[in-house]
């Protein structure tokens, strides 16, 4: 008797999965399967990750720019996307300089230089942020920053930083640092939010410049880690108008954040502690960028990194650009329809550089048909994984296939860690942000995306794609059908678990 009503509970569980996701129905599947392979365990296990009850989140649209219009050359298909895109957006259409930012000493350079010039605010938030080489480096500047009368807000999530310290939080916090986390690993944010993180890398600088993209906090974003080798990643700094729409996000997670608990019995610091290198001295000398660039090459071991160019005014380009936050507390997956619109406007070629490949049938419909109309269509893809992540990459390799045979060419990247999250449009429309080509990205986190409209801009990211084309190895069609009956079962194994990916 215990097993039949076993079975009726589970049943009846099951029933309650499917209504609750009848809109998702791949993802419905996948939690019936799991139900059916355990029972009530599978229940709760989607009660737990899945908060089906969830608390409705404030969305970023703008209802009142149905007059914005790209001026200028355009073409059709930058006009087309920006008018479908428009009350998507946090505040439509706005108008900046751009620089793009294509590996991570690079990056650092203009964070840190940004950050030792602030006068008013500095607003920080990631999804990985490490108390490493790097890490410590900014920790002890936004200290320095905030001693000097710098308001600075620290948002990290509490998932991808949950290895930061707490004696350096105390010190954060000491110095005056407002210290916040998103969905903390604790009790009750652990049971009820514990899939939904923030993936957004957002930096605020007096609310007039901003940097966001591929590159959070970490040695391994230099190169410098011996197990992950080169790593090649974009970001991209904003300056302008669309840093208000970047505020605007931060200030949204901000207020559904957690303040930072602080330990009593730890005793605070009044002073920062000893710094080996004095980092405002460094900055602030006229070859300071060249010098923080020959000291990391050498102090984090950087091998494989290519020269980097100090950054100037001539560097910046202007360009139309549209912010887009992905939150999963909304019915619409913004990000989704931001990558579905681009795909299905283009009408010249679509370059796609994405470390994770998991998308949902209507982004491959997309992607095919646009090769039916006559779009050339190349994706970009790492070819080294890492290990936490290698049932992502089994579950992009069953897409290859399909892509492959439908005319898309497909690059492997083989120089070490491809991390970027870049398409171009026709030679004129980019997307730079945090979030991947997978259904994580599109449904269940917190992301940022900027839409770029300008030729100058997709021209440099046109450039960097081409040169990691050089880097890469082509997939042809012999080589996924050469993969083992047993690498065959792994792969479709991990796509079934491709809605939770």
């Amino acid at each position: 008797m215990w097993v039949l009503w076993l079975y009726l509970l589970n049943t009846v569980f099951m029933l309650i999965v499917a209504l609750i996701e009848a809109r998702r129905p791949a993802k419905a599947l996948n939690w019936l399967t799991i139900c059916l392979i355990l029972p009530i365990i599978g229940f709760v296990l989607y009660l737990i990750t899945s908060n089906p009850i969830q608390i409705q989140r404030e969305r970023l649209t703008s209802p009142h720019n149905e007059s914005d219009k790209l001026l200028g050359s355009f073409k059709r298909s930058a006009s087309v996307i920006a008018h479908a895109l428009r009350n998507l957006s946090v505040q439509g259409l706005r108008v900046c300089q751009v620089q793009v930012l294509t590996n991570g000493i690079e990056t650092y350079e203009n964070l840190i230089r940004s950050i030792q010039n602030a006068q008013k605010s500095i607003d920080l938030e990631y999804y990985i942020f490490r108390n490493d080489n790097i890490g410590s480096r900014i920790t002890e500047l936004l200290i320095e920053r905030a001693e000097s009368g710098v308001k600075v807000r620290f948002l990290r999530d509490g998932w991808g930083s949950r290895k930061f310290p707490r004696r350096q939080l105390n010190r954060m916090l000491d110095a005056g640092i407002d210290c916040r986390a998103i969905f903390p690993l604790r009790s009750p944010w652990i049971f009820a939010n514990l899939t939904y993180r923030d993936h957004c890398k957002i930096v605020i600088i007096d609310g007039k410049e901003a940097f966001t993209g591929g590159i959070n906090v970490g040695d391994e974003y230099t190169g410098s880690k011996p197990n992950i080798g080169f790593w090649r990643d974009t970001h991209i700094r904003i300056v302008g108008e669309s840093s208000a729409d970047l505020h605007t996000i931060f200030q949204v997670h901000w207020n559904i954040s957690v303040a930072e608990q602080t330990n009593q019995q730890v005793k605070k610091m009044r002073k920062p502690a000893h710094r080996t290198r004095p980092i405002s001295q460094t900055i602030a000398s006229p070859g300071g960028s060249a010098l923080l660039t020959q000291e990391w090459a050498s102090e984090l071991g950087t091998k494989g990194t290519d020269e980097v160019t100090l950054a100037d005014k001539h560097a910046l380009h202007h360009a139309y650009v549209q912010t887009f936050e992905g939150n999963p507390g909304i019915p619409t997956p913004i990000i989704r329809e931001v990558y579905f619109n681009c795909l299905t406007q283009a009408v010249q070629s679509i370059d796609i550089s994405t470390p994770y490949f998991v998308p949902d049938a209507d982004i491959i419909i997309a992607i095919k048909t646009a090769v039916a109309r006559g779009v050339r269509v190349r994706l970009l893809v790492p070819r080294q994984v890492e290990l936490s992540t290698m049932i992502v990459g089994a579950a992009s390799r069953t897409y290859y296939g399909d892509l492959l045979e439908a005319g898309v060419h497909i690059y492997q990247y083989n120089k070490g860690m491809l991390h970027a999250k870049v398409m171009i449009i026709d030679g004129e429309v980019a997307t730079v942000g945090s979030a991947n080509f997978d259904m994580r990205s599109m449904r269940l986190n917190y992301e940022v995306c900027e839409v770029i409209y300008s030729s100058d801009v997709a021209r440099k990211l046109a450039e960097q794609f081409e040169q990691d084309l050089t880097d890469s190895i082509p997939l042809r069609m012999e080589d996924v059908l050469q993969r083992s009956p047993v690498q065959r079962i792994l792969d479709q194994g991990a796509r079934l678990l491709a809605p939770l990916l």
